[in-house]
């Protein structure tokens, strides 16, 4: 198996590697998975899915996952559910990157982490780019990331 990192089907944003391992297209849209790895410190802004319900399932290293004002540290074996409508976020913690897999169900939203990819957009300085194409995908940023 290559490494995520390396992998030519895997697209990078930002320090984060993402690779579509199951596709709304092969799932008939009922659902995607996205094996991703993000260095220590990394995390989106605080925001909400309104389409998809989100299992976040950690394979190596450690998170810190805030959903609606509740903290929780996850590692590896541990997962989350991010209920559809759920303000969240989540950190990488600890001295090693986080890999996970983001399930979402529908599947559809894994095409906004190739937008971000293709494009190369920066936070903040891309933010009206980077909104634009969260509405396209039923995003919505919320707050900052966890410091």
């Amino acid at each position: 198996m290559k490494d995520l990192m390396t992998d030519d089907a895997s697209i990078e944003w930002l320090g984060v590697y993402y690779k579509t391992i199951l596709s709304p297209e092969e799932s008939g849209g009922t659902m995607s998975i996205v094996d991703s790895i993000s260095p220590i410190g990394s995390g989106p802004p605080r925001h909400i899915h309104h389409n998809e319900d989100e299992t976040f399932v950690i394979l190596t290293g450690a998170c810190r996952v805030w959903l609606e004002g509740e903290e929780i540290e996850l590692v590896a074996g541990q997962s989350a559910f991010i209920p559809r409508g759920k303000e969240h976020t989540f950190k990488v913690i600890g001295d090693e990157p986080s890999r996970h897999l983001v399930i979402l169900t529908p599947g559809g939203f894994e095409g906004f982490f190739a937008e971000m990819a293709a494009g190369q957009f920066a936070i903040p300085d891309d933010m009206p780019a980077i909104i634009e194409a969260a509405e396209r995908h039923n995003l919505t940023f919320t707050g900052p990331p966890l410091d």
